[in-house]
């Protein structure tokens, strides 16, 4: 990317982008968000090791979501782009949990992988996991 075709991701208004993608709570769907997920942090220029962190982390919090998740609802998930900072919210409808266990080895992945993680839950049957991955800023020489 050159600076003549590079699109900043926050632009003088200070507008920020924000994408939303609602798939079904099944796993076979996760490959699109973890595509999507690439392509938001490529968009960043994150680096490609960042990039693999992003893209772990949030299928490691859809699939916590996913063992929670009532059948054949959907699986929200909100990207908000601003600088160099990407944050996700990953949400589901659930079975009365409402929220995930910070002890369990999934929740150890999350938090090595990206800057910040944090669970909220609005009511009782209602969980989202929230990342946010800040891009680097050393570059390699």
């Amino acid at each position: 990317m050159t600076e003549e075709t590079e699109t900043p991701a926050v632009d003088l208004t200070g507008i920020r982008d924000a994408v939303s993608v609602r798939l079904p709570a099944v796993s076979a769907y996760l490959s699109v968000l973890r595509t999507a997920t690439a392509g938001l942090a490529a968009r960043l220029d994150f680096t490609l090791d960042q990039i693999e962190d992003l893209r772990i982390a949030v299928d490691e919090a859809c699939a916590m979501l996913l063992r929670h998740a009532v059948p054949g609802t959907d699986l929200l998930a909100e990207f908000e782009l601003t600088g160099p900072e990407m944050t996700v919210r990953v949400e589901v409808n659930t079975l009365g949990v409402s929220s995930p266990n910070r002890e369990d080895f999934a929740w150890m992945v999350l938090t090595a992988l990206a800057d910040d993680v944090d669970a909220i839950s609005d009511h009782a049957d209602h969980l989202a996991i929230v990342l946010r991955k800040r891009r680097s800023t050393a570059r390699p020489s």
